[in-house]
């Protein structure tokens, strides 16, 4: 199945609020629901959000699927994962989608956005333990490194990706990088408020028990 293409920021905007899938683009002027901050369409500025309790629970599960770039499919599939295990379910399946590779890589700063590390991880410029890895789904385990591959990637892109990561301050607290070695570790597994979402996750648990 093809990814979707629909626009970002569209995205953005039939959510009602930034979801920040452009990456630095989405602080500045030139972000589009900044510029339109209404649902898409010819009658977008007309529309009133009166959600059903049905509405709300699956407006909230495309939200998070939407901000993680996943598939139904896999989207049911992490859920599944969790469902049954101690704790709150909700909160445990933010948890797995913190975890994936491919948001390890967004959160330690090697891309701006979810999108190019995803395509990171897919093109295998992405070092687990010493291991390309490849697949953006993968979970990451406590106690593994993180890195890119500087002899694979573009030499423009690495010496524009130093500056910024060693400046970069708001690092999740599950995860610690080195500014020497360019390399991040996951120190233990994301909490409640390590996603930055703020949400009750519960709900999407109540869609599927539908």
């Amino acid at each position: 199945m093809a990814r979707s293409i629909d626009a970002k920021c569209r995205k953005c905007r039939r959510a009602g609020e930034k979801l920040f899938l452009k990456g630095d683009r989405c602080l500045t002027p030139k972000c589009g629901f900044v510029r339109r901050s209404y649902v898409p369409g010819v009658h977008g500025k007309k529309v009133t959000r009166n959600l059903s309790e049905y509405g709300t629970q699956l407006a909230l599960k495309q939200k998070i699927k939407r901000i993680y770039g996943v598939f139904e499919k896999q989207f049911r599939k992490h859920f599944e994962e969790v469902r049954g295990k101690s704790g709150s379910t909700g909160d445990l399946l933010l948890s797995r989608l913190e975890m994936r590779l491919d948001n390890a890589v967004y959160r330690l700063g090697f891309a701006s956005s979810r999108a190019q590390a995803r395509q990171l991880v897919s093109h295998g410029l992405v070092i687990v333990n010493g291991k390309k890895k490849t697949i953006p789904s993968a979970a990451v385990k406590v106690g593994q490194i993180i890195s890119i591959s500087q002899r694979k990637m573009k030499k423009n892109y690495v010496n524009n990706l130093v500056p910024v990561i060693k400046n970069k301050k708001d690092f999740p607290a599950w995860l610690s990088f080195d500014g020497q070695k360019l390399e991040g570790k996951v120190i233990s597994l994301p909490g409640k408020n390590d996603t930055g979402i703020n949400v009750d996750a519960q709900v999407i648990v109540e869609y599927y028990s539908r």
